[in-house]
């Protein structure tokens, strides 16, 4: 079944943008409760799926919202932490290049991230997105929804705009949070090779293949 990817960081690495406390909550708590919950409900279906990318696809067309919000959810976590990097970095080659005909620079970029952000009504996603061409997008989605439905695009980046995501260290202030984690927490590194893997090269990113049901976890540190 699916488990919980460990962090690729420390739970301190993304401070002060998202705190030791943040990432023990968000990652520990809210990403583990989906998970665990994703897998009871494919325990009780008998269901031994492939990928968490089918089990979302075929929710979304079964019209199972309960199986496809924590399936969905897992995935959307697992991104996210995998989408940001306690090493500051800008965009360069194709993928900056793209940002500059999307945007104008990368300070339009952020721009329209955070306006986008900050304008999405309750929780939810902001994402910048490729398609089949490389051109880039904002977008946001609400509660868990998330790019995979959608035809002809690629998450390159993801923001957490669920309140769980910032609250403890930016209380309200969804703005300054979009804003701070825009300018330190971005992998832009990740992001250049879904940029590649939207135009056709390579592969993008999949969710960790879920473990044999007699297959044992190793233990997680942190």
């Amino acid at each position: 079944m699916f488990t919980l990817p460990d962090l690729p960081y420390a739970y301190d690495a993304l401070a002060p943008v998202m705190s030791e406390r943040t990432l023990h909550f968000h990652h520990d708590k809210h990403h583990a409760t989906y998970v665990k919950t994703l897998s009871e409900l494919l325990d009780k279906a008998g269901a031994s799926p492939q990928t968490l990318e089918a089990v979302i696809l075929g929710a979304s067309k079964a019209g199972d919202k309960k199986l496809f919000n924590n399936a969905a959810q897992a995935w959307n976590h697992s991104f996210f932490w995998v989408a940001m990097t306690p090493a500051r970095q800008r965009p360069c080659g194709d993928l900056a290049a793209a940002v500059s005909d999307a945007f104008g620079d990368l300070a339009g970029l952020k721009k329209a991230l955070v306006e986008e952000g900050v304008g999405q009504f309750g929780s939810g996603w902001v994402w910048l997105a490729a398609d089949s061409g490389g051109r880039l997008t904002v977008r946001a989605t609400h509660d868990a929804d998330d790019t995979l439905t959608q035809a002809n695009v690629t998450p390159l980046l993801v923001c957490d705009v669920w309140e769980h995501a910032y609250y403890l260290d930016h209380q309200n202030d969804r703005k300054g949070f979009l804003e701070a984690w825009f300018d330190a927490l971005p992998n832009w590194e990740f992001a250049a090779r879904q940029h590649a893997a939207a135009k056709g090269k390579g592969e993008p990113w999949r969710h960790p293949a879920p473990e044999a049901r007699d297959e044992p976890r190793r233990a997680r540190t942190g």
